[in-house]
């Protein structure tokens, strides 16, 4: 795809790769097929190909408008359309460009401004939202069905092994997963102590800036990964084999800070080795010997979450983890479409959330499994505000020993 940049893009980074990325789209609309919100509106404009165009518009130096920016707002960021797409074009990192490129041309109303700004005070700083979790929790009675079903009950944390390896990893402990569901990273970290590696501690760790980066407060997230770069060094300089992660929309946040951190001359050559560092959990497992596990067999369905099968380009990876291990895992149809959940996209477009998601529970509940598992805590809040079976995420089911 031709594109003649607008002049004040031209030199510009962004401009550059924006075209770069362009020219290898052939307009096929392959991605349209596996693009859920085209499944859902069938309109153009609300598929990767459309919005493709509105981006290549507005690079152009044509004014955007607000009816374009509900358009790439409307975007799940799932990328299923790069999976499918013959040509490899990097529409998530396009997308990027564009709503940035359009956020500074369309004031949003103010409520929309509000509720942004409000996402970003609270969901990024874990103690901060822990405090208003519990808050919430205090007045669960007193809230309607539909918003009580969105608090998830308290659970236990667990008991977390001592460090006592010679073998170290260190643990992104996220920003809302410590208070909604804190027996992940426990499990996490129980697992690995059975491989015989323990977990190091960054006490200054923070949120990986995915959340700002994606609500287009892109200066905001690229500080965010900074901080958290800041945080790690002194236990990457001291020899960490690795960084896990157990949410894998942070995941392929943090294996792109080399991408997006590479114009910094003071960040750049740090980032692209946090980057090489950071495995998901699933990832780190397939290279161990699993028989320290013995698991009680579960029949199962599993939610791939987008991030790990079309961010990460793992797909197969834990399902393969979990037949070896002995789980039964129950065919999905349209597994690769999203649950709907896209980080903040379930509360920023409830509707359309709210249908993807009503499809992938009919989906993964079709052949009656005992539990859905997943690996994200965003699909796992998704799924189990009406999953009729219990949702966890696949970690914990390995150190739940067999009765």
């Amino acid at each position: 795809m031709q594109t003649q940049l607008a002049d004040f893009l031209k030199s510009s980074p962004q401009g550059q790769q924006a075209e770069a990325i362009l020219r290898h789209c052939v307009h096929c609309g392959f991605c349209n097929a596996d693009c859920p919100t085209y499944r859902l509106l069938g309109d153009e404009l609300d598929g990767p190909r459309g919005r493709i165009y509105l981006i290549k518009q507005v690079l152009e130096g044509n004014p955007a408008t607000r009816a374009s920016q509900q358009h790439l707002d409307r975007c799940l960021t799932c990328r299923a359309c790069e999976t499918s797409c013959p040509s490899g074009v990097e529409y998530g990192r396009l997308l990027d460009i564009g709503r940035n490129l359009v956020e500074q041309q369309v004031p949003r109303v103010w409520h929309q401004r509000l509720f942004r700004q409000v996402l970003l005070f609270c969901l990024p700083f874990p103690s901060r939202f822990a405090r208003l979790l519990a808050m919430a929790r205090l007045c669960r009675p007193l809230l309607p069905p539909r918003l009580k079903n969105k608090l998830p009950l308290p659970q236990p944390a667990g008991v977390r092994p001592a460090r006592r390896h010679r073998r170290r990893m260190l643990l992104l402990e996220g920003c809302v997963q410590p208070a909604l569901a804190p027996r992940i990273n426990t499990a996490a970290a129980q697992a690995l102590d059975r491989l015989g590696i323990s977990v190091v501690d960054a006490p200054s760790a923070g949120c990986c800036g995915a959340l700002a980066y994606h609500l287009n407060d892109q200066q905001g997230g690229l500080d965010a990964m900074r901080r958290l770069i800041d945080a790690w060094w002194p236990a990457v300089e001291s020899g960490v084999e690795a960084i896990v992660t157990t949410a894998s929309g942070c995941g392929v946040t943090v294996k792109q800070y080399e991408e997006l951190l590479r114009h910094d001359p003071a960040y750049a050559q740090k980032a692209a080795r946090i980057s090489d560092l950071a495995k998901d959990i699933g990832e780190i497992l397939s290279t161990e010997d699993l028989a320290v596990f013995t698991p009680k067999p579960r029949r199962i369905a599993f939610h791939s979450p987008c991030t790990l099968q079309h961010g990460q380009q793992l797909n197969g990876k834990v399902e393969r983890l979990l037949i070896k291990l002995g789980f039964e895992l129950t065919q999905v149809a349209d597994a690769h479409v999203c649950c709907g959940s896209a980080g903040s996209y379930a509360l920023l477009q409830p509707t359309l959330s709210g249908r993807l998601r009503e499809a992938k529970i009919q989906a993964l509940q079709a052949q009656r499994p005992e539990l859905i598992a997943t690996a994200n805590i965003g699909c796992w809040l998704q799924l189990q505000e009406t999953a009729a079976v219990p949702v966890v995420h696949w970690i914990e089911l390995l150190t739940a020993e067999a009765e």
